[in-house]
């Protein structure tokens, strides 16, 4: 399977019930996909790339590894957001002539 969204789930689903599944990073699939992107021309292309002897695969993540996985990103967007107010604060305040830091820490106390 090319691993997306889902296929880490399905693929332990499927090693549940005894199949072998093997997970390809969309990057490796991406060069044998001919025409355009549809279920059809994606399954042929992964069909294709899964023949090549030196083709690597994705390891399967368990379910704590996704867990930590999807800790990890949430994190990451909130910090961003957090990063984008602040630099819109600072603009804003620019405006009327503050100049403040540009770190959380030097923001903070300006407002005390």
């Amino acid at each position: 399977m090319e691993a997306c969204g889902g296929a880490h789930h399905w693929a332990r689903e499927l090693q549940k019930q005894g199949h072998t599944a093997k997970l390809i990073a969309p990057q490796f699939v991406k060069p044998y996909v001919k025409r355009n992107k549809n279920d059809a021309n994606d399954a042929e292309a992964i069909c294709e790339a899964i023949g090549r002897p030196t083709m690597r695969f994705v390891t399967i993540k368990t379910v704590a590894q996704q867990d930590l996985q999807a800790i990890h990103r949430v994190r990451s967007e909130l910090v961003s957001r957090r990063t984008a107010k602040i630099n819109q604060i600072r603009s804003l305040l620019a405006e009327y002539g503050l100049v403040v830091g540009r770190h959380a820490q030097t923001l903070r106390p300006s407002f005390a």
